[in-house]
């Protein structure tokens, strides 16, 4: 299996950013990890060695990005609103860095926009957000509206909104979203949705599939048994779904 390390400065964030790349064909799957992984987490937890032969077969080719948790959403020491500057500031480095870099190396045309936990955050933010540049969505065990407090998960933002906040939370802006060139696309899109019966998000989770029910989106959402917020749930997961 093919395996390659990139590191390039991103103007737009204004550091260095790392990724790894397995493949050399397919499906591009755009991958977020969690909230306290890095670009080597996918890797780490096994999901690669279970994709391996979807991998190898030239069908599906990984993209796993580094993240900005720390400098934002999770950044205490930050004003909320520079929280989320720095989070869209993120969002310019994928969409100009990143998903050019994956066409130049594989013009598929199908790209998959995936997430772990707060990573299906992101995942799910920006295809619902540009959903002309993704064909399919995966997140697992996601969470998405970060102003929600639900048991010891805190609202992120400590009670700063605005519209950037709007924009960026797909329960709050999906609602309202009359653009027919938008919708167009995301009924075109592949949505799977996959929360453990038993996770604190489940009902933000439901809360989103009746928004897309609504909207007449096309989706799956999937309840799976217990928690399933861990490695050994999200390998199978990804065996079934990806």
């Amino acid at each position: 299996m093919k395996r390659e390390y990139h590191n390039w400065w991103s103007a737009h964030l204004h550091r260095n950013m790392e990724l790894l790349v397995f493949g050399h064909a397919g499906a591009k799957v755009l991958i977020f990890p969690t909230r306290d992984g890095r670009f080597y987490e996918y890797e780490n937890l096994g999901l690669v060695d279970i994709l391996k032969s979807k991998i190898e077969q030239g069908w599906l080719q990984l993209y796993c990005v580094d993240c900005v948790y720390q400098e934002s959403f999770y950044d205490s020491l930050r004003h909320p609103s520079e929280r989320v500057q720095r989070q869209l500031a993120y969002e310019q480095y994928i969409l100009n860095d990143v998903l050019p870099f994956m066409q130049s190396k594989n013009d598929h045309s199908c790209v998959i926009a995936h997430g772990l936990s707060l990573g299906a955050f992101h995942a799910a933010s920006i295809a619902f957000r540009f959903p002309h540049l993704f064909k399919k969505l995966v997140a697992f065990s996601g969470r998405y509206d970060l102003t929600l407090e639900v048991e010891c998960f805190r609202n992120l933002l400590d009670n700063f909104y605005n519209d950037d906040v709007y924009f960026l939370t797909p329960n709050h802006f999906l609602p309202n979203l009359e653009c027919q060139w938008r919708l167009s696309h995301l009924r075109s899109m592949d949505i799977v949705l996959v929360i453990g019966q038993e996770d604190p998000f489940i009902n933000n989770n439901r809360y989103l599939g009746s928004i897309l029910s609504d909207k007449q989106i096309p989706h799956n959402l999937v309840i799976w048994n217990d928690r399933a917020h861990s490695a050994p749930y999200w390998r199978n997961m990804a065996n079934l779904f990806i």
